[in-house]
């Protein structure tokens, strides 16, 4: 039996982010928000009043990721590790990791707009809640969100690796490239500080207004605030449809002009990273797939977002019969592209080169509708706010080929944190 729903037409993008705004501030609420930048995007959640959760641990099974998604027909938000994924492989690290190797919730009511239709959807079996929510969205005036500021302040920003730091371990990366232990590895940089006061989803909903991604989200997690202004498509499967979208291709901009899209393109160190990876990920989701259904398109598209031209392909496949989305995400998890290839010798090299654990960085956001329907996210330009310390810690990294220039590959890294950057006044 379905979930009872009600919907609402009309609502604009600016509406819907009052609305948003409004939700998070009246109940607790993870918010997961999408633009129409890339195609086939632009669903949008408010998750209200969590009810039941499942924390991911070494010893967590498969089977029991299964049974708490498909348990009922309510859709299962949450994320996964970086760290999971090296469990997965049999990588062991000597560095602690803050967060669990992941976290599912299934919730009292999840609110979805659809920037397409400009439709709203509230899920809910609680009647009362669901009147509730469709009372307070009939309530909300807007704009509202642009009523928060712009900045958080704090103390002084350290970072895990200095600059010099950085650099010869993108140095010492390309020594290993030659010597063939890998094609390609991404190194990250990891910022800290302290702030002032907490992070909140009324932020990361003022953020997303004015500097929009794919795949926003603010989620709880223990003492942990989370967000991710990611644009990078993990797996999207819709009625066993299978797509992702691995990003690998980086220019930054101050004025945009056309002409930049193909010097991105011709160049043979983006096309490198770009191509290795895409063939990982065609690997990776066909185990799953259609034997002869995987295919890649739209090789070496590109899209602007946060002052940065990004390099991307999609690749596609149909879900195998038998075989659900959980299988995918799981099998294929971490995403290449913020590993490098070989994945398992490039995530060894990587627990040797950061003196950092990444946690939720490199992960996944997920929403499981059912075993046939998922959205999955890679976790870039990301941070996270630990109540208990009140620090706030975000990360940006770059994937590293035998091209690659050490000082260039720190800058474009630096780049790539800058939307977090910018935020801080400090």
């Amino acid at each position: 039996m379905s979930t009872p729903s009600a919907t609402l037409s009309k609502v604009t993008t600016d509406h819907w982010l009052s609305i948003a705004s409004a939700l998070s501030r009246s109940y607790a609420a993870d918010v997961l928000l999408s633009d129409t930048s890339l195609p086939g995007e632009g669903r949008s959640y408010v998750a209200i009043e969590p009810s039941d959760e499942l924390i991911v641990h070494d010893t967590t099974l498969r089977h029991d990721i299964e049974y708490f998604a498909f348990s009922d027909d309510r859709p299962t938000i949450g994320f996964l590790s970086y760290e999971y994924g090296a469990g997965k492989l049999g990588i062991v690290s000597s560095k602690r990791a803050a967060f669990p190797r992941g976290h599912c919730k299934k919730y009292g009511a999840i609110v979805t707009h659809d920037a397409t239709t400009e439709q709203i959807l509230i899920e809910s079996a609680d009647v009362r809640l669901r009147s509730h929510v469709a009372d307070a969205i009939a309530s909300c005036t807007y704009p509202r969100h642009d009523e928060i500021g712009n900045e958080l302040t704090g103390g002084q920003i350290r970072m895990s690796l200095s600059r010099d730091e950085y650099i010869e371990r993108v140095r010492k990366t390309l020594s290993y490239i030659r010597s063939g232990d890998v094609y390609q590895l991404s190194l990250s940089l990891k910022y800290s500080v302290e702030l002032d006061v907490p992070l909140e989803p009324a932020l990361a909903i003022a953020l997303f207004s004015r500097r929009p991604a794919v795949f926003y989200a603010y989620f709880t997690s223990g003492p942990f605030r989370i967000l991710s202004t990611s644009p990078e498509c993990f797996i999207r499967v819709r009625d066993g449809h299978v797509l992702s979208r691995p990003i690998k291709g980086t220019l930054r901009f101050d004025n945009y002009d056309p002409r930049l899209v193909s010097a991105l393109q011709s160049s043979p160190k983006e096309d490198a990273e770009l191509s290795m990876i895409v063939d990982l990920i065609r690997n990776d989701i066909s185990r799953n797939c259609d034997y002869g259904s995987v295919a890649v398109s739209d090789h070496k598209s590109v899209f602007a977002v946060d002052n940065l031209l990004q390099m991307y392909s999609t690749v596609e496949g149909k879900l195998r019969p038998g075989r659900t989305c959980i299988d995918l995400l799981l099998d294929a998890f971490p995403g290449g592209s913020v590993t490098g290839c070989p994945k398992k010798r490039a995530m060894e090299l990587i627990d040797d080169l950061e003196p950092h654990s990444r946690d939720i960085y490199c992960g996944s956001f997920f929403v499981i509708k059912d075993k046939q329907t998922m959205e999955s996210s890679i976790a870039i330009r990301t941070g996270y706010y630990n109540d208990d310390t009140g620090t706030f810690s975000f990360l940006a990294g770059s994937g590293i080929v035998v091209e690659s220039d050490p000082v260039a590959e720190y800058n474009e890294t630096v780049a790539k944190a800058e939307k977090f950057l910018n935020l801080l006044r400090c």
